[in-house]
């Protein structure tokens, strides 16, 4: 279990975040980014947030890295699995980002009812939602080690 880092590479956030953006590069600027990702998140543009969202894989996809492959565990039912792969789309289509949320080891049916429900929403609450967790799965993953 890690502490909370005073500071970390743009590559050890990349990897973190998924990718190497703007938002990564702001964050390696800071002392305590994982700690004041949210205060960062507000200085983005609008591009820059829909950059690091869509950065992420999206649940389901069989082009995973290694730790999001773990995170999401073994695939799901194939009804699940279709399921989970259309409403990505639809919700793509919808809010214009990627679906992210904190697996946390839940099932993927269960990611599932999320998605659902997520979709119900509006595009503000959706893109702050979606940008919250994205910063949760980044600190569980650094705690994780």
């Amino acid at each position: 279990m890690h502490d909370l880092p005073r500071q970390l590479s743009v590559e050890e956030l990349a990897e973190l975040f998924e990718g190497r953006t703007r938002f990564v590069e702001l964050l390696a600027e800071r002392e305590d980014p994982l700690e004041v990702a949210p205060e960062v998140i507000g200085e983005l543009s609008e591009a820059e947030k829909l950059e690091a969202l869509n950065a992420h894989p999206a649940i389901g996809s069989r082009d995973l890295s290694q730790r999001s492959a773990e995170e999401q565990g073994p695939d799901a039912d194939p009804v699940v699995q279709t399921d989970l792969v259309y409403l990505n789309q639809v919700y793509e289509e919808k809010f214009g980002f990627r679906f992210v949320v904190f697996v946390d080891r839940r099932p993927k049916d269960e990611i599932l009812e999320v998605l659902r429900r997520r979709l119900e929403r509006s595009r503000e609450e959706e893109l702050e939602t979606a940008l919250t967790e994205l910063v949760a799965i980044a600190r569980d993953r650094w705690s994780r080690g």
